[in-house]
């Protein structure tokens, strides 16, 4: 059987911590800054925790 090859989308958009954690960077944040505030862009600059619901899904396609 072939290699599992990792998702190239995947593996530019998660990292993974020094515990395996799986982080993301939050969306909504690439255009139209001006009309949100402050306080919601500096939210969205933080990256996230992947949600467990996801987290095997994405593990298979970083092929963890």
């Amino acid at each position: 059987m072939p290699k599992m090859k990792t998702d190239s989308g995947a593996k530019k958009r998660i990292k993974i911590t020094g515990s395996g954690k799986l982080r993301r960077r939050k969306a909504f944040r690439g255009h139209i800054m001006e009309k949100k505030s402050s306080t919601r862009a500096r939210r969205l600059g933080r990256e996230t925790d992947i949600a467990p619901g996801i987290e095997k899904n994405i593990k298979k396609l970083l092929g963890l």
